[in-house]
């Protein structure tokens, strides 16, 4: 899918590596030598989100001191990643299938139309379609998003990547004289669930070796 302009949906629980694979199928496109530029939903409110995504003019609302660009903008020719979509209002979802649909947009208090060429990548670790059945989600937007699915399962079930992963991060955090693994430390590690999946193994690593005598 990378070689293709398909708009990705990526899911999977927190810390399984969304990001990750956003920038895989990036640095794997057409568009690599062009922007990727990533937005986290969740971390802002709807009315900064908006002005994050498309911009706004001077005097848009209190505060816009200058015309700012939005991240569709500078994500232009490249890659759009939209982390938690699923924590995005119903209103901005409306504006956000328009820009997807129409592959343009207003700033935010202007009324020029901005036409750009972004490849949007989306991920979320909500149940997208409980949620449209709730209304709480849009269908149409789900469906323009998922064109392509990505699923990451959680680390519990693919207990075959931990020590890989264990040394990958071993040799990130201690590359001059990376310790080594006891076979007993090693079996603690590969029955663990993981909850926090990837991310919560690579603190855990990061911690051993830093406090390692």
């Amino acid at each position: 899918v990378a070689r293709t302009a398909s708009t990705v949906l990526v899911t999977g629980e927190t810390g399984t590596g969304k990001e990750v694979i956003a920038k895989a199928i990036h640095h794997n496109s057409p568009r690599k030598a062009h922007r990727f530029v990533a937005v986290n939903c969740a971390a802002l409110p709807e009315t900064l989100l908006e002005s994050e995504l498309f911009g706004h003019v001077k005097g848009a609302f209190t505060g816009a001191v200058a015309t700012r660009q939005g991240r569709f903008e500078l994500a232009n020719k490249g890659t759009l990643f939209l982390d938690e979509i699923g924590t995005m209002s119903l209103g901005l979802q409306t504006k956000l299938l328009r820009a997807l649909q129409e592959r343009a947009f207003e700033r935010v208090g202007g009324n020029d139309t901005i036409k750009v060429d972004v490849r949007v990548i989306a991920a979320t670790n909500a149940p997208l379609p409980k949620m449209i059945s709730e209304g709480a989600f849009r269908e149409d937007l789900y469906y323009r998003l998922n064109v392509f699915q990505v699923t990451l399962p959680p680390l519990r079930e693919r207990r075959e990547d931990i020590p890989l992963l264990i040394k990958h991060f071993v040799n990130k955090f201690a590359p001059e004289a990376p310790p080594t693994i006891s076979q007993g430390a090693m079996r603690c590690m590969m029955a663990f669930n993981w909850p926090g999946n990837v991310r919560q193994l690579e603190n855990a690593v990061e911690r051993a070796v830093t406090m390692r005598g």
